[in-house]
C-alpha cells in the first residue's frame, strides 16, 4: 500500500507560481510512475502531467505545457509540480497519483492505483 499526501496548493493571483509536493510512502518509489490530475469544480477529472519512475519521461497535457514542470526527488519520495504562470482556469483540486507497473497511457485516471486527498488550487483574475 502507498499513501500519497499533497501539499502546496493555495491561492494565487493569476501570472503567479505556486509548487505543489506529493510525498509517497512506497519503499523503491523510483519503481513509480507518478501523475497529476485536477478536478475543477462541475468538470472530469482531467489529465495534468506525468513521469516516469526513473524520471527520464514527462508528459503534460496541451493546456499546462510550457508553464507546468514536473520533477522528482527520489532520495525524499516526493514528486513536484512546478506551476508558473497561473491562469484563473488552473483553479481546480490538484491530486497526484501512482502506479508501480508498465502502462501504455499515464493520462488517464484508471492507469494508477494509488491517489492522494487532492490540494485545492485558486486562481484569481
Amino acid at each position: 500500500q502507498v499513501q500519497l499526501v499533497e501539499s502546496g496548493g493555495g491561492f494565487v493571483q493569476a501570472g503567479g507560481s505556486l509548487r505543489l509536493s506529493c510525498a509517497a510512502s512506497a519503499r523503491t518509489f523510483n519503481n513509480y510512475h507518478m501523475g497529476w490530475f485536477r478536478r475543477a469544480p462541475g468538470k472530469e477529472r482531467d489529465f495534468v502531467g506525468a513521469i516516469t519512475g526513473s524520471g527520464g519521461t514527462t508528459y503534460y497535457a496541451d493546456s499546462v505545457k510550457g508553464r507546468f514542470t514536473i520533477s522528482i526527488d527520489n532520495a525524499k519520495n516526493t514528486v513536484y509540480l512546478q506551476m508558473n504562470s497561473l491562469k484563473p482556469e488552473d483553479t481546480a483540486v490538484y491530486y497526484c497519483a501512482a502506479v508501480s507497473s508498465f502502462q501504455f497511457n499515464l493520462r488517464v485516471p484508471a492507469a494508477y492505483n494509488y491517489w492522494g486527498q487532492g490540494t485545492q488550487v485558486t486562481v484569481a483574475s
